[in-house]
Parts: C-alpha cells; sequence; structure tokens
C-alpha cells in the first residue's frame, strides 16, 4: 500500500536536505542489499537527524543497526560526551555498519553490539535520551518494556513500522508481524507513563515519550 503518491514523494525529497557524502555512499551501498527496503532513507533520516539535534541527547540506544544509516543519521544530535549503542542480530549486516561508521567523523562515540537485543539491553549501565526500534516486530512490546524504566523523563522512543505496510488498517490484521505491531500501538496508547504521536513518515513512525 502507497500512503504517499511518489510524485509527492519525490517533493517531498527535493525539498528536504540532501544526505552528506557518506550517508549517500550508505544508501547507494544498501540498494544491492537484498533487504534494501529497511534502509531509513534521506526524508526519514532527516527527521531523525532534526529530532536528535533538538533533543541533544548525552545516550541514545537503537534496536536494528541494518547498514548504520539511521544511525549516523542521530548521532548527529549527540552531546560532545555523549554515546551511541546500536544493536544488530545479524553478523553480516553488523560487520557492514561498523565499516561505514569507520568513516564518521564520530566514530568514537558509535558503539556497535551483536546478538539478541533483550539479552544485551540490560547489561547496558545507561539511562537513555533517544531510543529508535527497528528491529524485530513481535518483540516491540518487549523492547518497549524492557527501555521505558531506563528512559530519563522526558526522554523519547521513535518506533519504526508501525503501519506495517498497511497491514494495521486492514478490518481483519493478519500476519504475525501486522498483529504484533497493532499490539505495540494499543500497548503505548493505553500506557500512563508516556505520551505518544503516530505519524504517517514512510511506513509509519511513533514517536512516544515519557512523563
Amino acid at each position: 500500500m502507497e500512503f504517499i503518491h511518489p510524485s509527492a514523494e519525490k517533493y517531498v525529497a527535493a525539498f528536504s536536505s540532501q544526505e552528506n557524502e557518506l550517508l549517500q555512499e550508505i544508501n547507494k551501498q544498501t540498494q544491492e542489499h537484498a533487504h534494501a527496503h529497511m534502509l531509513s532513507g534521506q526524508v526519514q533520516g532527516n527527521f531523525l537527524t532534526l529530532l536528535s539535534i533538538l533533543i541533544k541527547p548525552k545516550y541514545i540506544l537503537e534496536i536494528g543497526t541494518f547498514t548504520g544509516y539511521s544511525a549516523l543519521c542521530l548521532a548527529t544530535g549527540l552531546r560532545s560526551d555523549g554515546e551511541l549503542h546500536t544493536i544488530e542480530i545479524r553478523n553480516e549486516d553488523a560487520l557492514i555498519a561498523s565499516e561505514n561508521f569507520k568513516k564518521s567523523k564520530q566514530a568514537n562515540q558509535l558503539n556497535l553490539h551483536i546478538g539478541n537485543a533483550l539479552e544485551i539491553i540490560p547489561g547496558l549501565p545507561y539511562q537513555w535520551d533517544l531510543v529508535f526500534i527497528d528491529a524485530d516486530k513481535v518483540a516491540y512490546i518487549d523492547y518497549y518494556e524492557i527501555i521505558v524504566p531506563k528512559l530519563n523523563t522526558g526522554a523519547v522512543i521513535i518506533a519504526d513500522n508501525v503501519l506495517f505496510h498497511g497491514q494495521v488498517l486492514e478490518a481483519t490484521i493478519k500476519g504475525k508481524n501486522a498483529l504484533a505491531i497493532h499490539a505495540f500501538n494499543e500497548h503505548v496508547a493505553n500506557d500512563n507513563r508516556t505520551e505518544q504521536v503516530l505519524l504517517t513518515i514512510r511506513d509509519g513512525l511513533s514517536i512516544i515519550r515519557k512523563k
């Protein structure tokens, strides 16, 4: 399902900031990947960048590194003494991301972890200011519940794919991922610890703020 007409997408991209040289390189590189559609891309990447700049986080957590594009966007707003920790379960993608991180001027602030996020997160001794969830859809509620207690007041979670290709809009939702995402959206909406807005950017972004 297309949420935005292709001509509108081109128009939006034309009037959004262009990718820097490294992001352009990663974008082009990722187009050869079997799961290239998972890349955040120019417009969503700009959104992540601007939100990070506005928040000025000290500690950023990303669940789902892929080829490193979104991590580099999020890292733009890091404080000079800040750190970004990103978790990738696939060794092949982690290797690609690691090589891309080495090309960044913020390489010393980027920390890549390989493995299961639900096992890794409890061992990271930080209170997070900004979190980006873009990994196994079935585990979104589990990620959320393990993260919320480790958020600073006013911290923000960004959850990707919360429209899941439009499947959550169907009268009868089918498929484990669509069902999991719909359950996650309901879970967040009913959580009095946070406030949220669901945006129709790309495949849907939920912006969740801890009260």
